[in-house]
Formats: C-alpha cells, sequence, structure tokens
C-alpha cells in the first residue's frame, strides 16, 4: 500500500519546546504561509489544520493559503453542531471549487464538555454523536446534488439543495476519528477515511479490524489513517536526546494542570491517550520507538515515532501493513521538521520529493569553494 505522507499546521502555535514560552513562534499567516508552501515543494500530501477554541479558524486559514500553494491539500474541520449542515454544504462546495478540488473535510465532533458548552452545545457523548449523524446524512445528500426534507432528533431541514457544486464528485473525501462504539458507527456508515491517534500497533490493529467490521456490515469499505509527531534524527540517540530536549521545560506543576483538564473530557480517544502515559514522566516508551512525552501536557495526539531514519520508515511501514494510508505527521518547529523528515525519511519510503520526480538537478546545496558541485553521501 502506497504511503501517503501530510504535514501539519500549527494554528495553535509552534516552537522548539513544549509547555513554554521559551522558543514559541507567532501564529502568524507568514509563518503558516512558509509551512504550508514547503509541505507543497516538498512533497506532503496535504495539512491537517487543527480546530477548537486554542486554534484560528481553519477554514479562514485555508482560504488564506490556498492561493499560495499549488498541489497541496487542506484537511479542513466541519464541526456538527457549531455549523448547520446546509451552510458547511456551501463552505466546502465554495473552497473545493476555489482550490480547484483540494479540499479534504474533517469531521470533529468534539470531546471537551466545557469547551462544547462555551460554544452552545449542551449534549452528552453519544448524542452528539447522534447529532453527527444526522448532519453527515444531510450533508452528504446536499453533495450529491439532492434536494432534502429532513427531520431527525437534533436536526430538521425542508428543501434544502446546493446549487453549486464542488469539483470533487460527489463531494471532498471525509475524514473522521471517533474511538467509542458510538464513533466508530458514524465512520462505518459515513466517512471514506477513518483516523486514528498513534497507539501501539497492536492497538491499533484491533481498532481498524472493528471499523471494518462495523462497515463490511453496512456493505461499506473504509480507508484509513493515523495521526502521529515524528522526532527524526541521523541517529538514534540524537532522537531520543531531541525528543528529552522537547519536554525539559514541562515540569510535574505543568503535567498535573494538563492532566487535570484532561480528565474532565469525554472523548474515549483522550483517555486512550492519557492511559499510554498516566501522566508521569516515567517509562514514555510505551512501544518500541512510539513515544507518550508529547501527550504530558497536549490533548490529543500525544505520540511521537523517535529513532533514526531507518528506524522511524520501519515503524511507519508496520502501521502501513496494518492497512494505514494516510499518515499526518507533525514536528517541533514544524517548518523546520518538515524539511527534515522529508530529507531523511521520504526515500526510504518509496516517496521522491517533486524536484527530484520532475528531473530538477540543482542546485542541492552550496557549491563547494563556488566551483564544485557537492555530491550527496555514498556518491561517487
Amino acid at each position: 500500500m502506497a504511503i501517503k505522507p501530510f504535514w501539519f499546521l500549527p494554528t495553535h502555535g509552534d516552537g522548539r519546546y513544549l509547555g513554554t514560552a521559551q522558543g514559541g513562534r507567532a501564529v502568524t499567516l507568514p509563518y503558516l504561509r512558509q509551512i504550508a508552501q514547503a509541505a507543497d515543494q516538498l512533497g506532503y500530501e496535504g495539512v491537517l489544520l487543527p480546530t477548537g477554541r486554542s486554534c484560528e479558524d481553519s477554514w479562514v486559514v485555508a482560504s488564506a493559503l490556498v492561493p499560495s500553494t499549488e498541489r497541496l491539500k487542506f484537511l479542513v474541520a466541519v464541526r456538527p453542531g457549531l455549523q448547520s449542515p446546509t451552510v458547511a454544504a456551501r463552505m466546502a462546495a465554495t473552497l473545493d471549487r476555489l482550490s480547484e478540488g483540494r479540499l479534504l473535510i474533517n469531521v470533529v465532533t468534539g470531546g471537551d464538555p466545557v469547551e462544547l458548552e462555551g460554544d452552545g452545545i449542551f449534549l452528552d457523548h453519544d448524542e452528539r454523536y447522534a447529532l453527527t449523524d444526522e448532519f453527515l446524512d444531510i450533508w452528504r445528500r446536499l453533495m450529491r446534488g439532492e434536494t432534502v426534507d429532513f427531520i431527525g432528533r437534533h436536526l430538521r431541514v425542508e428543501g434544502a439543495k446546493l446549487l453549486f457544486p464542488p469539483v470533487q464528485q460527489p463531494y471532498p473525501p471525509l475524514y473522521f476519528g471517533g474511538s467509542s462504539g458510538a464513533g466508530q458507527e458514524v465512520a462505518a456508515t459515513h466517512v471514506e477515511h477513518y483516523l486514528t491517534w498513534g497507539e501501539p500497533p497492536e492497538e491499533v490493529e484491533r481498532k481498524l479490524d472493528e471499523v471494518r467490521a462495523r462497515a463490511a456490515a453496512r456493505g461499506r469499505t473504509v480507508k484509513f489513517g493515523i495521526r502521529l509527531h515524528v522526532i527524526v534524527r541521523e541517529t538514534d540517540a540524537e532522537a531520543w536526546r531531541a525528543a528529552d530536549d522537547l519536554i525539559r521545560h514541562v515540569d510535574a506543576a505543568k503535567i498535573a494542570e494538563a492532566q487535570k483538564i484532561f480528565a474532565r473530557m469525554d472523548s474515549v480517544g483522550q483517555k486512550r491517550m492519557v492511559r499510554l502515559h498516566g501522566g508521569a514522566r516515567e517509562a514514555l516508551e510505551i512501544s518500541p520507538n512510539l513515544w507518550a512525552g508529547v501527550g504530558l501536557v497536549r490533548g490529543g495526539a500525544g505520540t511521537a515515532l523517535v529513532g533514526d531514519p531507518e528506524t522511524v520508515a520501519a515503524r511507519l511501514k508496520e502501521y502501513a501493513a496494518l492497512g494505514i494510508e494516510s499518515f499526518i505527521l507533525s514536528g517541533y518547529p514544524h517548518l523546520e521538521e518538515a524539511y527534515r523528515f522529508a530529507e531523511l525519511v521520504f526515500p526510504l519510503l518509496g516517496l521522491s520529493q517533486p524536484q527530484e520526480a520532475s528531473g530538477f538537478t540543482g542546485p542541492f546545496g552550496e557549491i563547494v569553494a563556488n566551483e564544485l558541485a557537492p555530491k550527496r553521501a555514498g556518491a561517487r
């Protein structure tokens, strides 16, 4: 199976360390543009834009960056309950047309009741997924060109229609993550791509098998993706030092404060992330080269693959062997690490950067003594 690498736009902030403003970078349009253009030029499939009150709005950011990129796809969040399905369909169709078919949709049901109540959503966990099911029923039918009448427990529309269709038919592909049974039911019924956060391979395999079975019961098949951080260096020792350095400013008080916030969430996926490290710095390597240190203070995806290029590539291939196709990756800081990962790992995954695929030959590296072209390691 071909591996499709995605990168991440840090619209909630970026920097060299977690849990501190030291080495932090402001979220500005020029900086996000640098990351998006780097991902575009390096050959990443697309970029994920996070969502929530700690982030800049993903739709506005994507709209601002589409004109600065050429091939890059934008995985943008739709949040049932915050948007009506009809408005969400018009937004998606418009951005898909303006980007000439480069929109992907990330359906986010949400997992922090406090944040959701601040946004006006007062539904419990399973009711939010019931709402999502109704939302996607309406949204998909609209995008297919139907005139929709729908009366559900949470949503109702009469004579809803979409006048201007998207470029991608029947609609931009739907991505969705949900570790609970209710979430997996929504995935099996509606989406093209089911996403998981980075867990040990045996746990990921069980989750994918569950979703496959639920989808098969409906006569459907689902593709799979995974969300991981990556810390890759030329040697294993350097990579593990970089992992330790990333959390050098994270003390016990910061961990306790973060874990208190995570504990109020009803997201099954977030609870699984917390269980991997238990809020402690000890034994953070929870599976070979899978490190849970990010999740000590970061919500959502909390694990990173750590190691030299050959080791990280091998671990990625292990996930690919389970059926994972889309790898949504990130590293701190996101600009430098986009380059580092592409340079060190892409060749080991059979991925070429656009300039190499097109036969472009240089200059690569600085000309030696202003005259001699540099050669790659091992070249004669």
